[in-house]
């Protein structure tokens, strides 16, 4: 993703990155959608079920998907339109690049 730069006098320096994600439950299982500021941070309280709601109800624990955003608002903005496809484009979104839906959370804390 290239620089996204936010309306006013901001610049570039000043913008938040963000992250879009998916966290799963098994394999063409239950898929949550979110984004957040720290994906470490973010996954290690799902993996650990310390948020509540549907990623916690679901057993979603495995960081399947991310994307990485120069600008945490543009990331919220994916999130909000990814929550409306189709369940079938979540999974051929995943698959693109990890057709056996394995965790990143190894990846992520290096």
């Amino acid at each position: 993703m290239g620089p996204c730069l936010r309306r006013g006098t901001e610049t570039e320096e000043n913008l938040k990155p963000g992250f879009v994600y998916f966290m799963a439950n098994r394999k063409h299982g239950a898929i949550y959608t979110g984004s957040t500021s720290n994906l470490v941070n973010r996954t290690y309280q799902h993996r650990n079920g310390l948020v509540d709601g549907f990623a916690k109800e679901q057993g979603c624990k495995l960081l399947v998907w991310f994307e990485a955003y120069d600008d945490l608002d543009e990331a919220r903005l994916k999130e909000l339109q990814i929550k409306k496809w189709k369940r079938d484009w979540k999974i051929r979104r995943i698959e693109d690049n990890n057709p056996e839906w394995r965790g990143f959370w190894f990846e992520i804390v290096k």
